[in-house]
């Protein structure tokens, strides 16, 4: 009897060869040589330089549709075929229990001591049968059993065998499962395993340590930002991870050793969930509700279905959530490649990483599911394509992240600049528009300077004409009675004096008579330049009309100088004035004298008395 590892003593039940009765022993030896004569055509010879040795073609296979065939029906039947398939053994989706067989022989000169692999994790039955000189022993195990009851603690389902030299050992091989049903076999040497464990364990290190760092990274993107598409990204890496965690059977290792019943349908329901977030990622990141609302009704329909598949395995048959998890899949990749299509003719360039990472996933996803469904072959491409895939679509969608950053910040940048463009194209425009205004302003300024200065001149003239004769320039009636008025407040103030001159012309009518108008105006003229010409700037000379003059003479003189200043004034009415045509004309003046206070106190009073006084005077001079 082979002597059995550690591990291997936690095998279900072990029946020794049964020496009690002679006759059973008997017959088991002829079944036992039966046996042997019959697989020796496929019997496998093992060297002891042997590290490895793929079993996927040395096989043998029955189908037991029912499931309830025994180990002893199993070995009676007559209905083994050599695989026929290339690569792994795989069965697709399939409700019956497989059947493998294979047979060991070890070298004459050495014990052989092996691992037997079962490269598929999520297989839910595996049981392992071995004939040998010591009777049989048989191992159970499959992922709905507790990880710690595995024969040896590995991800995989690994068997350890001990082979003492030259023994021949037949292995029945018990696989059903709901979900694919696929059994990659290989006999390794501890050595070797151990060696190939280490590059396969430092390989997913690497893949699952970038989903972490992806996720982290977009996730504080997310915590800035806060803009759901990073964390659709971030849920999106979670769900790839959980899905893919299920797949290489390190979830069931590392993370969740006690949780059968989720292992059991962790695989759907995890890639169901990145189904439902890469839905999500896609309808934010191409903004298809905007964009593409017809694409993004169908994308909202798929959200319904994964999240529906994901929790199909509470009520239905895990292998129908199996199913339309790999169906809805394929179609949802398809799906995102178009609308990544449809946003790139649109002019989005991010569009373009988003598009080749989900042409990555789609070669992946479709690897997968044409391999769980039997018809591609199990082997190094189509077992881990959806991890390649998967990896390289997390890394492009990154990179379409980044690439969606560095977009916004040219969009900001390039908003920014039209704003400053637009800012200065104001400040000039303002600045044009305030210059503008200042030189209308000023324009207006000068015009209303001028014309305040035209106004001020039309209200001086009218000022004047109001207040002065049209003709002479004299001070007029209005100007004259003011003048007088002021001269008595001052002389009251100062207990002043002064006097009231009126003069009427004599002969002036008869030179307008003569001459007419234009001359007689003339005359006028030059007399009131005369008149002016024989008082002080402070005195005043005003027409009343016609021929009627009035001097104001202030100075506060008594009347006898007041009588000689009058004198004055009557010898130069009477010089002789040269005229236009040479006309000469000589006229003379009557004049009248009142003195303030003594002839009145008011401006009409002493007008009234030098009017008087010049009519005396006109009389006596008559």
């Amino acid at each position: 009897m082979c002597k059995l590892p550690a591990a291997y003593l936690r095998c279900r039940s072990v029946v020794p060869f049964p020496k009690a009765f002679l006759s059973r022993a008997l017959l088991f030896a002829l079944f036992l040589s039966l046996l042997s004569l019959r697989s020796l055509a496929g019997t496998l010879d093992l060297t002891a330089t042997a590290a490895l040795v793929d079993l996927s073609q040395a096989v043998e296979v029955y189908e037991d549709r029912s499931g309830s065939a025994s180990l002893d029906d199993v070995m009676a039947t007559d209905r083994f075929r050599a695989y026929a398939g290339s690569g792994a053994p795989n069965f697709g989706y399939s409700n019956s229990a497989w059947w493998l067989r294979v047979t060991l022989q070890a070298p004459s000169t050495l014990p052989v001591e092996r691992l037997l692999e079962v490269a598929f994790p999520t297989l839910d039955q595996v049981d392992l049968y071995r004939l040998g000189p010591a009777g049989r022993v048989h191992v159970e195990t499959g992922d709905r059993l507790p990880f710690a009851a595995r024969p040896l603690i590995h991800r995989h389902f690994v068997f350890p065998l001990q082979l003492a030299a030259g023994e021949t050992t037949t292995l029945y091989l018990r696989i059903a499962s709901e979900g694919t049903l696929t059994a990659p076999l290989r006999l390794w040497s501890p050595e070797a395993f151990h060696l190939a464990d280490q590059t396969s364990y430092a390989a997913h290190a690497l893949y699952y340590g970038m989903l972490i760092g992806l996720g982290l990274y977009n996730l504080l993107i997310w915590a800035r930002l806060r803009e759901p598409v990073y964390l659709a990204y971030v849920a999106f890496v979670a769900a790839m991870a959980v899905g893919q965690l299920a797949l290489s059977g390190f979830g069931y290792q590392f993370v969740w050793p006690d949780w059968s019943a989720w292992q059991s349908i962790s695989l759907s329901s995890g890639f169901a969930a990145t189904g439902l977030f890469g839905a999500w990622f896609t309808r934010l990141f191409l903004a298809t509700a905007s964009r593409h609302p017809r694409l993004d009704r169908w994308l909202s329909l798929s959200s319904a279905a994964f999240a529906l598949v994901a929790l199909a395995p509470l009520v239905l048959p895990y292998q129908w959530a199996a199913l339309a998890t790999s169906g809805i899949g394929f179609a949802f990749a398809v799906l995102a490649v178009f609308c990544g299509i449809s946003s790139l003719r649109q002019g989005n360039p991010a569009a373009r990483f988003f598009l080749i990472a989900w042409l990555v996933l789609l070669i992946g996803v479709a690897l997968m599911g044409l391999r769980n469904m039997a018809v591609l072959p199990t082997n190094f491409v189509t077992a881990n394509g959806i991890q390649f895939g998967s990896a390289l679509e997390m890394l492009l969608l990154s990179f379409a992240l980044a690439e969606r950053i560095s977009l916004l910040l040219k969009e900001k940048a390039t908003a920014t600049a039209r704003a400053l463009d637009s800012e200065r194209a104001r400040v000039h425009w303002l600045e044009e528009s305030e210059r503008l205004l200042e030189s209308r302003v000023a324009a207006r300024t000068h015009e209303l300077a001028e014309a305040n200065r035209q106004l001020q001149a039309s209200e001086a003239r009218l000022i004047e004409l109001a207040h002065h004769d049209g003709l002479t320039g004299l001070a007029n009636r209005v100007l004259l009675f003011d003048r007088i008025d002021q001269a008595i407040r001052r002389a009251q103030r100062n207990n002043g004096r002064f006097a009231v001159v009126v003069i009427d012309l004599d002969g002036f009518k008869a030179v307008n008579d003569t001459y007419g108008h234009q001359v007689g105006d003339q005359l006028l003229v030059e007399l009131a330049r005369r008149l002016e010409g024989q008082v002080r700037a402070s005195d005043t000379v005003a027409r009343l009309g016609g021929d009627e003059f009035v001097v104001l003479l202030e100075g506060g003189c008594e009347r006898e100088q007041y009588q000689v200043l009058v004198e004055k004034l009557r010898r130069v009415l009477g010089v002789p004035v040269g005229l236009a045509d040479g006309v000469t004309v000589t006229i003379g003046g009557s004049i009248g004298l009142a003195v303030f206070p003594a002839d009145g106190s008011r401006a009409s009073q002493l007008l009234s008395v030098a009017d008087h006084a010049m009519y005396v005077d006109k009389r006596t001079s008559v």
